[in-house]
């Protein structure tokens, strides 16, 4: 092959594999704000804990493909771009990481959380001291799905004019180009399993501490 073609396809994959995570890593950290935030007002709040996961539930049935498209003619939110990509991502992630955090939470033990009160701590410290570092292995595996389902779901975001590793493959697969889809798919599935592998051994540590 040309090497001024293979010169431009290894500066593509660069360039994309840099949108791919700014796409992951924005869209992830709203996600983990909101699921997480919601999770613990879930636990205060059984009306607010239902209608959450249902909205949440209801989203995770939604094709992805579908869920970019249903963004696209809204107006302020949707439209072309990066802006509904992550929005869609967002979307995407919660549920994993909102219903992990309401288990987590709701799990703690009723001893540990009356002996918490005995010794005259408050709800907020109840929450910061006690059940927050006990159903932290529980939330960061929510984190992890979320994290490794919204690597391999931002590639469909190239569509929507989202960039990231998306466009490779998508221009791979319109010049019957196996080589473009590589350089998109390889990339892509690496990071899936950085990740995953990451976030597994985070999890590991916060158990045993």
């Amino acid at each position: 092959m040309d090497p001024i073609v293979i010169k431009s396809l290894v500066s593509d994959v660069v360039t994309l594999t840099g949108e791919h995570l700014m796409l992951v890593g924005v869209s992830s950290a709203f996600a983990i704000a909101i699921g997480v935030g919601l999770g613990i007002a879930g636990t205060r709040r059984p009306a607010l804990r239902n209608v959450s996961l249902s909205v949440a539930n209801v989203l995770q049935t939604i094709p992805s493909v579908a869920l970019f498209g249903f963004l696209l003619p809204v107006p302020l939110i949707g439209g072309i771009g990066k802006h509904t990509a992550i929005l869609c991502l967002v979307l995407y992630s919660l549920l994993p990481i909102l219903r992990n955090t309401i288990v987590g939470l709701t799990s703690v033990d009723r001893p540990v959380r009356e002996a918490a009160l005995a010794m005259g701590m408050t709800d907020g410290e109840l929450l910061r001291l006690v059940e927050l570092p006990l159903a932290a292995p529980t939330i960061l595996a929510g984190v992890r799905i979320a994290l490794v389902t919204n690597i391999g779901t931002a590639v469909i975001a190239a569509i929507i004019g989202g960039g990231g590793l998306g466009v490779l493959i998508f221009r791979g697969v319109e010049s019957v180009d196996t080589l473009q889809i590589l350089a998109g798919a390889i990339p892509a599935a690496a990071m899936a399993l950085l990740a995953d592998g990451l976030m597994s051994r985070l999890e590991r540590k916060v158990s045993i501490r």
